[in-house]
């Protein structure tokens, strides 16, 4: 099941960005004291108990702002509101209940959404607590007392989070279907893509970059198969972004890869594969899911007998950290090697689910340990003693060795492509976990 999202919203300078931060346990967010410093969204994985959300930070709503970076702002956290599945709406005690906050309240009503209710910089809740009563006149519900900056209050806050988590949602049915994401830049024809498989046009394509603002879910039958396709906004290189809604597209994006199974990234074969492309992989390969690299508008260059050869070797070499990645090359105006893509789809789902006996595994590394001999430190040398498949999507291995710290990733690394060449693995990522002997589970 895929992470819900939770955003922080609220006016500009009332410390989303500290919330964000103490939260997501570093510095990711620029703090200062002039409203409107967090230009982006970021986002960031979070646990709290035994559940795990993205938490996105978001621009300062100033709901009446004719400024241009104002009005921006509203609108990035607007698809933010419309992404997450719960919103922490963040005010400030020091402050107390302005006109905006009640604007701010009115937006999140409308949208229907679960809303947690947190009044910020209560440093001392003797001193303020009297001011924090004021903020049920919000009418949204019960003011939850906090101070970012020293870390007070977050434990009840985030219980509230959590009790608004949807439960299993999808069903058995929906979550036997495999799920794929289509991620690319804009106007690389991932609705066109989408469109062509359906034969309607389902989702509104258009020569203007960005015209798909929203994830949508489409659900398709290919060959007597299902699969839900979902179809995400474009992300634009930061440099290019002159409407800065483009740039927030990102949160879109994670929580589409986030829902998938598979994530098919798109690429223009006119423009080549691009640093931007790279990033966009970048997010599925870090989330572990399944990557089909798909070449789309193939039909629109000119070619000769070396023209595949010099793609696929640039597209290998940008996207060096994912070799296993599957390619294919395709027009989703023509519908050229659309069926190719399903059987990539359908043999990368095989692999993604793919277990493997825990007797042969360990005959394979026998065989690699012989061949390459463990990195040893100060005279004393790694041993390996066994290793487990535990999970699957992705394949997830436990190597279990006398000392972790002598585990080079480089030897893990050795080990991965042992594996892949005894059992293929193509088109999905592979996780292992080094344990010492005698560690706890």
């Amino acid at each position: 099941m895929s992470r819900p999202v939770v955003a922080i919203v609220g006016r500009p300078n009332v410390g989303k960005s500290t919330l964000f931060n103490a939260l997501a346990g570093s510095m990711i967010s620029i703090v200062k004291d002039t409203p409107g410093v967090t230009r982006d969204r970021i986002y960031a994985d979070v646990t709290w108990l035994d559940k795990s959300f993205t938490l996105v930070d978001t621009g300062g709503i100033e709901p009446d702002s004719r400024d241009i970076l104002l009005s921006r702002m509203r609108e990035q956290a607007q698809i933010a509101i419309d992404t997450a599945d719960v919103i922490i709406f963040i005010t400030d005690v020091r402050q107390g209940l302005v006109d905006s906050d009640s604007k701010v309240a009115d937006m999140l009503r409308r949208s229907a959404k679960p809303v947690v209710l947190v009044v910020n910089k209560v440093d001392s809740v003797q001193k303020f607590m009297m001011d924090v009563y004021e903020f049920y006149n919000l009418g949204i519900g019960e003011p939850i007392p906090i101070s970012a900056a020293n870390m007070m209050g977050l434990g009840d806050m985030l219980d509230e989070v959590v009790r608004h988590f949807p439960e299993g949602e999808g069903g058995e049915e929906e979550e036997d279907i495999p799920r794929i994401a289509v991620v690319g830049k804009p106007n690389v024809g991932k609705s066109s893509l989408i469109n062509r498989i359906l034969g309607e046009d389902r989702v509104i394509v258009s020569d203007i970059a960005g015209t798909t603002r929203d994830a949508v879910d489409t659900r398709v039958t290919w060959q007597g198969r299902d699969y839900i396709f979902i179809d995400t906004a474009g992300l634009r290189r930061k440099g290019k972004v002159k409407e800065e809604l483009e740039r927030y597209s990102v949160i879109r994006t994670v929580s589409a890869v986030e829902r998938a199974s598979i994530v098919v990234v798109m690429i223009d074969a006119s423009e080549g594969v691009t640093e931007q492309d790279a990033k966009i992989a970048g997010i599925a390969h870090e989330r572990g899911k399944g990557v089909i690299i798909a070449v789309n508008k193939w039909d629109a260059i000119e070619k000769n007998d070396k023209t595949i050869y010099r793609h696929t070797n640039r597209i290998r070499e940008v996207l060096s950290y994912m070799p296993y990645a599957e390619l294919v090359f395709i027009s989703a105006v023509t519908g050229q090697r659309i069926p190719r893509l399903f059987e990539t789809i359908d043999r990368v789902i095989e692999n993604q689910t793919l277990r493997i006996q825990t007797g042969v595994l360990n005959e394979i590394l026998a065989e690699a340990v012989a061949l390459q001999q463990p990195p040893s430190d100060k005279g004393k040398r790694l041993k390996i003693f066994y290793m487990t498949q535990v999970g699957v999507r992705p394949p997830t291995f436990v190597v279990f060795v006398n000392d972790k710290e002598l585990m080079h990733f480089s030897y893990t690394r050795y080990l991965e492509n042992k594996i892949r060449e005894a059992f293929g693995f193509s088109g999905t990522s592979l996780k292992f976990i080094i344990r010492q002997r005698g560690e706890k589970e």
